[in-house]
């Protein structure tokens, strides 16, 4: 039966067309952002571009005595889950850091940013008070006993919050991430803003990380619709990462060292990456930091992340020691309820964790052997490509992609007339009467919606009562984001690992006494860099510099590790390990009082080279 199956894709290019047509990834990058815009709540701009969609949800939070108008539904229905929604806001703002010059290039770059700060002006709102956050608008049973437009919706708009007596760490957790990735999206063209945001995400880890809790316990609402299994932990570590990334600030690189093993970040191999489960995402960014030579001193627990960030992408090769399921068109499956919001993510790591490898000239090892960079990327297009319509089907699972989409969407404004075209009100049940349950196609083109997808077999059924396959959802379409805009892009030739260069806004620094440490003056190990050439190119200036490692003590240095950050160009001399610089293959000590020399090119002042470990003997 298994060796049946792993041929099943084999035998479908015998009845389907030998070659699929290549892909508009630009096309498909615009509509999925299209699809942001029909979820927006509350006050549509005028530069609105889904204009079947008007405003809605104005007088959210009124009965609290706090504007909570905005935001985005996160799906099919008109109820604002805040974890969803913040998870949202982290995964298209991280897709901008990563390929900012590629959505530029399409012209997309605007339009993603606008995304992002419709939430993360939504976001403020709900934090009112440091240790106040509103973290959901509406109830999801008495939402979805309705079926109506936002524009007409009757049902109730109660707000939930979080407070010191109502913990919700995973929420408050996964907000301070969002907040903190996007203050560095806002970084250069609107600093204030960036600043505003950065403060928010301080405020938010501290009160998630003070009043420990799962939010959904004082939430019980949400239990039903995006319960938080997976605990806390992983936003706690996924905030703390964010938080060091926006601010360089070294309390939250310690934190991540401190509490890894405890919190599970070292500990736990994923299968999957979603709204709930965050492991797989801290892991990632840690292994970033590792690759950037941030570690310093945690270098051994950073490693320790690393693995498990790569124990997840070679499951999702099957290349691993527990490997994901994929249906017979190579689809990853985990589950029929909205199974393409797993598949999107592990698309996205796989593509940043590509440019990671190709910047750092490294590779992976699985269990079943090494990998080149260039084999996470091929997984991730093809992932992609069988959303866009190479699968048995032909079918196109984003919606206005292609000719064959799903034209019976589980979602309620895209289902029913635009409040544009009639305005008559429509009733809460007297939309499932009148049009839930038309056998037609949608009167609203939802652009740019990825659905949940077909089975694990690769069967699909375009119902609109079949909400497991076809209801869209926001997180589906956030991690999209990025490896669209870098397979239309390309790598656009920089170094994926060059921190951002824009300083933090003095009024955002923050000192919250993490202590310090420092490598010992009187290290037998000394390092010694100089320019020793440079030329113009192109309008830029590059440097050559030779950096001689001398062993100043009487005993013999063996196993030496260095860190090398901020280095933007090629390096001959070492061994890249990966995770650290080593011996040159044709070097396995350095004697007492002798000297080893390595070169590199870049454009920039000398990179940071620092002694991770050695061995006397």
């Amino acid at each position: 039966m298994a060796k049946l199956i792993s041929m099943a894709p084999l035998f479908l290019l015998c009845f389907f067309p030998c070659a699929f047509a290549a892909h508009d990834y630009g096309s498909a990058l615009t509509k999925s952002l299209l699809f942001f815009e029909a979820q927006r709540s509350g006050v549509l701009p005028r530069n609105q571009r889904v204009t079947w969609r008007s405003h809605s949800g104005l007088q959210d939070g009124k009965a609290s005595g706090v504007d909570l108008v905005g935001g985005y539904y996160d799906a099919g229905d008109n109820v604002k889950f805040g974890l969803p929604m913040a998870f949202t806001v982290t995964m298209m703002s991280w897709s901008i850091l990563e390929y900012k010059a590629q959505l530029a290039g399409s012209g997309e770059l605007g339009h993603a940013m606008d995304a992002v700060k419709w939430g993360t002006d939504y976001f403020i709102k709900a934090h009112p008070e440091p240790n106040v956050l509103y973290g959901e608008v509406g109830d999801g049973n008495t939402d979805h006993y309705c079926w109506q437009r936002p524009e007409d919706m009757t049902t109730d708009r109660r707000a939930y919050r979080l407070d010191p007596s109502n913990p919700g760490s995973d929420l408050a957790g996964e907000t301070a991430a969002a907040m903190a990735a996007a203050s560095l999206v806002f970084r250069s063209s609107n600093p204030a803003y960036a600043n505003k945001l950065l403060s928010h995400a301080y405020q938010l880890f501290d009160f998630a990380n003070k009043y420990r809790g799962k939010y959904d316990s004082s939430i019980t609402v949400a239990q039903k619709y995006y319960r938080s299994v997976s605990g806390y932990n992983d936003e706690l570590l996924w905030a703390a990462a964010w938080l060091y990334q926006a601010s360089n600030n070294q309390y939250y690189l310690k934190y991540l060292a401190d509490n890894g093993d405890s919190m599970g970040g070292t500990g736990w191999s994923m299968t999957e990456f979603s709204w709930d489960v965050k492991y797989a995402g801290v892991q990632t960014l840690v292994a970033k930091f590792l690759m950037q030579g941030k570690a310093g001193a945690y270098a051994p627990v950073f490693r320790r992340y690393q693995e498990k960030a790569e124990a997840f992408l070679c499951s999702c090769l099957r290349k691993g020691n527990r490997n994901v399921q994929v249906t017979p068109g190579g689809l990853i499956f985990r589950q029929r309820w909205n199974n393409m919001q797993f598949v999107t993510t592990a698309s996205f790591v796989a593509t940043v964790y590509s440019d990671y490898l190709t910047s750092s000239r490294g590779s992976l090892k699985c269990p079943a052997g090494y990998v080149r960079p260039s084999e996470l990327l091929t997984f991730a297009k093809s992932q992609v490509d069988y959303i866009l319509g190479d699968n048995p089907r032909a079918t196109s699972y984003m919606v206005g992609y292609g000719n064959n989409f799903p034209r019976r969407v589980h979602h309620r404004g895209s289902s029913i007339v635009s409040y544009k075209i009639s305005s008559k009100f429509i009733a809460c049940r007297e939309g499932y009467a009148t049009w839930f349950s038309k056998k037609s196609g949608d009167p609203n083109v939802l652009t740019g919606a990825l659905v949940g997808g077909p089975d694990a077999y690769d069967n699909f059924a375009d119902q609109r009562d079949n909400y497991e396959q076809t209801e869209p959802a926001t997180y589906n379409n956030a991690p999209l984001l990025g490896v669209l805009a870098r397979f239309h892009g390309g790598h656009s030739g920089y170094n994926q690992l060059l921190p951002v260069a824009v300083p933090l806004p003095p009024a955002a620094k923050r000192n919250p006494n993490p202590g310090s440490s420092s490598s010992s003056s009187s290290s037998p190990v000394v390092i010694l860099q100089r320019v020793t050439s440079s030329w113009k190119d192109k309008g830029r200036i590059y440097y050559r510099y030779s950096t001689v490692i001398t062993n100043k003590s009487g005993k013999t240095v063996r196993n030496l590790e260095l860190s090398i950050s901020k280095l933007y160009g090629p390096l001959w001399g070492l061994t890249n390990s990966g995770k650290s610089y080593t011996f040159p293959k044709w070097v396995n000590s350095l004697g007492p009082q002798k000297s080893l020399e390595f070169v590199y090119i870049h454009s920039a002042s000398e990179a940071n080279v620092s002694v991770l470990r050695y061995d006397l003997g």
